[in-house]
């Protein structure tokens, strides 16, 4: 049973780590919207630079505990962080057909990972 929980946390931080890089996509949104060089430019940059950097730590921390294959296939996901932050901070509409791309994606991990975890 331990290993099962262990798991059930590796996948946790896993998508909280994919939360964070999704984040980096903010940044690089927002630095495109400011004068090259400035110092908003580079203070996003900065931002990319670090949110990229936390990433490939924790993203060697999950492959040492989880199957590539899975980490991978939860990868997508960034696409449902994708939609939610353009929504909050970019103030892009939600179409029906971002939410049903949104819960395909969300379905296919949700498969892989039970089928992983037999």
């Amino acid at each position: 049973m331990k290993s099962k929980h262990t798991s059930l946390k590796t996948l946790f931080a896993l998508h909280i780590l994919l939360m964070v890089y999704s984040m980096s996509g903010i940044c690089s949104k927002l630095a495109s919207s400011q004068h090259f060089l400035s110092a908003k430019f580079c203070l996003y940059y900065a931002a990319v630079i670090l949110l990229l950097g936390l990433y490939a730590i924790g993203w060697q921390q999950i492959i040492k505990r989880l199957p590539l294959t899975t980490a991978f296939a939860n990868k997508a996901v960034t696409v449902v962080w994708g939609i939610i932050w353009g929504t909050v901070f970019f103030r892009e509409s939600i179409s029906i057909g971002k939410i049903t791309g949104a819960l395909f994606v969300m379905i296919g991990v949700i498969l892989f990972a039970r089928a992983d975890m037999r």
